[in-house]
């Protein structure tokens, strides 16, 4: 991972992860571009940051959720550009099993601040 690339991420996953704590929706739709596209736990395509809002408004309201991100993977595709791809696993305080689930997002530079174009969860396991 470059040090840049290293950086936005952690950055970036560190604010997800505080905002996933209380389900936050404005402060993580800020964490994404204007244009992102969100894939999250159900099939519907969310679409900008009024779609993450969307999403994170209809989760269910777990009294104390928390999410920890291992296996991160971040490559610089470009100078206004970042690939990420990891491993995050979600504890819902017992309210029902833990989740994990594959994540990628693609992380780019907008208006001078690195924003979320792009998320996809996905099944940790194999689908075939």
């Amino acid at each position: 991972m470059s040090n840049e690339a290293h950086a936005v991420v952690s950055t970036i996953i560190a604010k997800w992860c505080a905002g996933f704590v209380t389900l936050d929706a404005a402060a993580l739709s800020s964490l994404y571009s204007s244009n992102a596209f969100f894939f999250g736990s159900n099939p519907k395509l969310y679409r900008g940051r009024d779609g993450v809002v969307d999403y994170f408004n209809g989760l269910p309201r777990w009294r104390k959720p928390s999410a920890v991100f291992s296996d991160v993977n971040a490559a610089q595709a470009g100078p206004d550009l970042i690939n990420m791809a990891a491993t995050i696993s979600f504890d819902l305080g017992g309210e029902r099993d833990d989740l994990v689930v594959k994540m990628s997002w693609v992380i780019i530079r907008e208006g001078g601040d690195w924003k979320i174009v792009n998320h996809h969860a996905s099944a940790k396991a194999p689908l075939i």
